[in-house]
Parts: structure tokens; sequence; C-alpha cells
């Protein structure tokens, strides 16, 4: 434990004393701010477009039980905030390039010469792998988690308002978004040392029950089918982590060898 602290200092102190370390993290996250603001500027315009594709799911699954109607609310400022909340989620998809190389340039001081040159694969990853989750979350878990709810309910006639969808929707799809950045966060764990790929493979039946747990506690419904929709993703990227802390922990030996 005391080598992997002396890594994770070493890492982010390696370039700068930590008050210009924090400043530097104070600076990148003002730009992340600005860049969602951008975004949430520009998303705006589109919020109606965007509202009409975040409602589908729930539409369709009125329909699949013959329900008619949509979303209602129950507050005159409801509305105002829906679009509000639909920008935000649009504006964060848009800026996440800018967001993710402001993580990059916070991350980069700490790394290597030959570290530094993989910014392109980073990003590239980084946007797709978030960019994935949250089309997962709609694709799959909403549409199955609403299909449950409403098929559960049907003897009620439901009044689903805005405020709670929106809530619901964006838990799912932002929530996604961020596990699906799990390799990820792998890959720098591995290059600080402080997990290798034969401890995450040690330890995968215990994992494998704590993403079953996470699954539990962020699923919208209580069913088994829609928390193995969240688990199954997680397993899969787990697995995937394996592989990038192998190939890290490899390269990491054959620097150390070469020197």
């Amino acid at each position: 434990m005391a080598n992997a602290a002396a890594s994770v200092l070493s890492l982010h102190t390696r370039s700068m004393p930590l008050l210009a370390h924090l400043e530097e993290l104070r600076k990148r996250i003002i730009f992340s701010v600005l860049g969602v603001l951008v975004g949430f500027i520009l998303c705006w315009s589109f919020a109606d477009r965007i509202f009409g594709l975040m409602q589908q799911p729930i539409i369709g699954a009125l329909r699949h039980h013959g329900i008619g109607g949509g979303l209602v609310y129950l507050n005159p400022t409801e509305p105002f905030n829906l679009y509000l909340e639909v920008a935000l989620v649009g504006g964060l998809f848009v800026a996440s390039p800018f967001v993710f190389y402001q993580l990059w340039l916070f991350i980069a001081p700490g790394l290597y010469r030959r570290e530094k040159r993989y910014v392109m694969p980073f990003l590239l990853s980084t946007v797709g792998l978030f960019t994935a989750g949250g089309l997962f979350g709609y694709k799959m878990v909403y549409p199955a988690s609403l299909d449950f709810l409403i098929g559960y309910g049907q003897r009620f006639q439901p009044m689903i308002t805005i405020g709670e969808y929106t809530k619901l929707f964006v838990t799912i799809i932002i929530g996604l978004g961020l596990i699906f950045e799990m390799p990820i966060l792998v890959f720098f764990l591995a290059l600080m040392r402080l997990i290798t790929a034969r401890w995450m493979w040690r330890n995968l039946r215990y994992s494998i029950l704590v993403i079953f747990i996470v699954a539990a506690i962020v699923t919208p419904t209580a069913d088994v089918l829609n928390m193995c929709l969240f688990a199954a993703p997680m397993i899969a990227l787990y697995s995937l982590s394996i592989g990038v802390a192998w190939v890290v922990n490899s390269a990491r030996r054959r620097a150390t060898a070469a020197l």
C-alpha cells in the first residue's frame, strides 16, 4: 500500500508542485464547465427535438400496453426545467470530447513522454465509450425498464410527470455513460501500479458480486432481468479491463527491463 501511495504521489508531482497541481485542476474544471455551457447553448435551440427523442421510450412502452396519452406536469415551472435539463444533457454529450481533453491535459504532466503520444486513442476511447454507454441505456436498458414498470402497474392509470421521467432518464443515460468508462479508469490505475491484471483476475468472482450489487442499486426496477441488463455490460467491461491492465503491466515491465 505504501508503494501504491508513493506511485500516486510521484505521478501527480513529477512535473509540478502540489499547489501548482491544484491550480491546474481548478483551471481544467473551469474550462470543462465552460465547454459544457457552450454545448448547452448549442443544444438549447434543438431542445424540443432532443425531447422528442427522449420521450420515444415512454411513448413506445405506453402503446405496447394499449395506453394512450403521454407525459404530464404538475408545476408550471416543470416544462421550462425540462428543456433546461434536456439541453444540458445534450450539451454534456456534445462537449464530451472537449471535457475529456481537459482531463487528459490534467493527467499528461504526470506521464512519461512516450505515454503522452496516446492523446488521440485516449480521446477516441473515452468519447466512444461514453457515447456507447448512453446509447446502450437509451436503446436497451431504459425501454426494458419502462416496459416492465408500466406492465407491472397496468391495473392503474399512469400519470407520469415530465420531472420524474427526466430524472430517471438522466440517471440511466449518464450513469451508464460513466460506467462504460471502466476500462479507461483501469488503464490509469494500472499505469499508476495500483492494480494488476493478475489481481483483477484473482478477484474476478468478488468483482462480479460487487457488479451485481451495484446493478441492483442503480437499476430503476426490482426485477432480475433489468438488473442483468445493467450487470452484463459491466461484466464485459471488467473483462476488457483485465486485458487493458495486462497490456499496461506488460509495457511497464518491458520499459523497466530496458532501463
